[in-house]
């Protein structure tokens, strides 16, 4: 289908007038635009915080811009396999990617500096007014719109490290991996060699990734929001009846 572009110059032009829905594309092309406004500024408090930073996909149409064929995760992922790496809090560097590409998603490496605690979004709302009202210290949490087990809420704590006796923790590989959450409904733990999203980033469907509580709340430790967050899960699940994940 052509796009429309150049085919309609008025009355009395002798071109033919624009189509109904050649018009209606390109409104909803502007209107999904991107907000630019205060995009870096988000990105650079986020470094600023001490979170490491690498660009990502995002989402065209519901496509994926990296153009792989059937894209599983399109607009979740790191651009460039050397992710861990190329992660950064430079602020002359995350200012050189954000203006390089204005629509480019961007995600943390967790298990350097922190850790990530991410859950369905419902047992994240459920936990996080808990933990509120308790007055535990809850650092930054962000909201995954999106539909049934897509809509998550992310946790940022400090990292649990490397523990000495490592079988006392369950590591990411079994657990969180971004690109497996339909096989894991319940919490999972992003620690070293895995990654999330953070704000400003959009997903297909017209969904995003949104601060709650912003990057300038200290990271808590892990553990204080543990317990919460694991209650709130299983009731999360005993509602939904989703048996919890129990094999990888």
């Amino acid at each position: 289908m052509g796009d429309g572009k150049g085919r309609y110059r008025g009355a009395g032009s002798g071109l033919p007038r624009e189509s109904r829905l050649a018009g209606w594309l390109r409104r909803r092309s502007r209107d999904s635009e991107p907000d630019d406004s205060g995009r870096e500024d988000l990105l650079l408090a986020v470094a600023a915080a001490g979170l490491p930073l690498a660009p990502a996909a995002y989402p065209v149409a519901y496509r994926c811009s990296c153009e792989r064929i059937g894209c599983p995760t399109p607009g979740r992922h790191p651009v460039s396999f050397a992710w861990q790496t190329q992660s950064t809090t430079d602020p002359a560097q995350i200012a050189r990617w954000a203006q390089g590409d204005p629509e480019a998603n961007f995600i943390t490496a967790t298990g350097m500096v922190h850790d990530v605690l991410d859950v369905p979004l419902e047992a994240g709302r459920n936990a996080l007014a808990k933990l509120l009202e308790q007055g535990i210290e809850v650092g930054p949490v962000a909201e995954v719109s999106g539909e049934g087990e897509d809509a998550r809420a992310l946790f940022f704590t400090q990292t649990r490290g490397t523990p000495e006796d490592e079988d006392e923790w369950w590591p990411c590989e079994l657990d969180c991996h971004p690109e497996t959450m339909d096989e894991h409904p319940g919490l999972r733990w992003h620690c070293r060699g895995s990654y999330a999203l953070v704000p400003p980033s959009r997903l297909p469907g017209d969904h995003a990734v949104t601060w709650v509580r912003g990057p300038e709340h200290a990271l808590p430790e892990p553990l204080t929001l543990l317990g919460a967050l694991t209650d709130a899960c299983a009731r999360y699940a005993v509602d939904h009846e989703e048996a919890w994940p129990l094999h990888h």
